[in-house]
C-alpha cells in the first residue's frame, strides 16, 4: 500500500469529498481567471498535443475526459471533440463512456427505473456529454456501462452491448477497442478515476475473486425507437469496488510497453494501446495473480 492509499484510508469519506470539491473549485477559478485574460487553449493547440500523443487519421480512441483538468478551452468540450475529429478524419472513430451512473452501480441500479439512450444524461464529465448529444453519435443500449461513439465503425462497436448481462464481455465497445487494435486516452484521469477497461479481464476469466454483487436486477432500456425493454444486468459489488488499486498497475502497463505519459492542454494524459492493455493484463493474471485488487500478485 502507498503512503497516498494508507491516508485515503484512513481519512473519512465527508473530509475527502471535502477536498475534491476543493480542489475543483480552485481549478475553476483559474479558469475563470484565464477566460478574463483571453489565455484560452484553441483547437489547433489541442491537434498538436492529440498528433504527439500518436493519434493518426483511422484510429479508434476511447477517450476518458476531465475538461477542467485540460485547461480553459476556446469553446469549452466542442474544442476537444473537433480536434478529436480533425486527428482522426473520416476515417476514424471516436468512443466515449456515457453512463448515467455516478455512484457504485449498486446504488444506481437500486434507485433507477429505466435507462432511455436518448434521454438520460452521461455522468461521465462534460466532454461526454456534449459528444452524446451531437448528431450521428450512436449510444450502446447497455444500462449501467453505455458507450457512445462516431464514425465508421461506431455501429460496430455499439450494437451488440445490449442484453450483455455484464457490460464488460467480449461484445462490448470496451473489449472491442482492443480487439480492433484501438486507443484508450485517460485526459487528466487515471486509471482510479477511469479504468473501465480493467474490468474486461473479469469478463474474459473464470475470474477468482466475486466482484459481481449475487442479484441478477431487471431494467427497463428505452431504446432510439422509444420502445421498451426489460434486460437483466449484474453490478459491482461495492465490497469490492471499494479495493481497487488501479494506479498501482500503471508502472506495470508501462514497463510492458502498453501506457505512455503525455500532456493534452494542461492535462497529465495516459495513453494506452488498447490491445496490448488487454495482453498484458491476461498475462500478469495468469502468471502472476495481478489485478486491480492485488497488484503485486497473489
Amino acid at each position: 500500500m502507498t503512503l497516498k492509499d494508507f491516508v485515503r484510508k484512513l481519512t473519512p469519506n465527508r473530509l475527502l469529498e471535502w477536498n475534491r470539491k476543493r480542489k475543483k473549485i480552485k481549478r475553476n477559478t483559474a479558469l475563470s481567471r484565464r477566460a478574463k485574460t483571453g489565455e484560452s487553449i484553441s483547437i489547433e493547440s489541442l491537434v498538436k498535443d492529440f498528433q504527439k500523443a500518436g493519434l493518426q487519421i483511422g484510429d479508434s480512441v476511447l477517450v476518458h475526459s476531465s475538461l477542467s483538468r485540460i485547461g480553459h478551452l476556446e469553446d469549452g468540450p466542442k474544442t476537444v471533440v473537433d480536434a478529436l475529429l480533425h486527428v482522426v478524419g473520416i476515417e476514424g472513430t471516436i468512443l466515449m463512456p456515457t453512463s448515467p451512473n455516478n455512484v457504485y452501480q449498486l446504488n444506481y441500479i437500486r434507485n433507477t427505473p429505466y435507462f432511455d439512450v436518448v434521454n438520460s444524461p452521461s455522468k461521465t464529465g462534460a466532454i461526454t456529454e456534449y459528444f452524446r448529444k451531437l448528431p450521428g453519435v450512436v449510444r450502446s443500449l447497455h444500462p449501467t456501462e453505455p458507450v457512445s461513439a462516431f464514425g465508421p465503425m461506431a455501429d460496430y462497436f455499439v450494437k451488440d452491448h445490449f442484453n450483455e448481462l455484464t457490460p464488460y464481455t467480449s461484445k462490448s465497445p470496451f473489449y472491442r477497442v482492443s480487439e480492433q487494435k484501438g486507443k484508450i486516452l485517460y485526459i487528466g484521469v487515471t486509471l482510479d478515476m477511469a479504468g473501465t477497461n480493467l474490468h474486461t479481464l473479469e469478463d474474459a476469466v473464470d475470474f477468482k475473486f466475486p466482484v459481481y454483487a449475487d442479484e441478477v436486477f431487471e431494467i427497463d432500456v428505452i431504446d432510439y425507437a422509444g420502445v421498451k425493454h426489460k434486460v437483466k444486468t449484474k453490478v459491482h459489488n461495492p465490497v469490492y469496488s471499494k479495493k481497487r488499486k488501479c494506479d498501482a498497475l500503471i508502472p506495470i502497463f508501462e514497463e510492458k510497453g502498453a501506457l505512455r505519459h503525455v500532456k493534452i492542454g494542461e492535462a497529465e494524459t495516459l495513453v494506452v494501446d488498447a490491445q496490448r492493455f488487454f495482453n498484458v493484463m491476461m498475462e500478469e493474471y495468469q502468471k502472476n495473480g495481478i489485478t486491480m485488487y492485488t497488484p503485486k500478485g497473489s
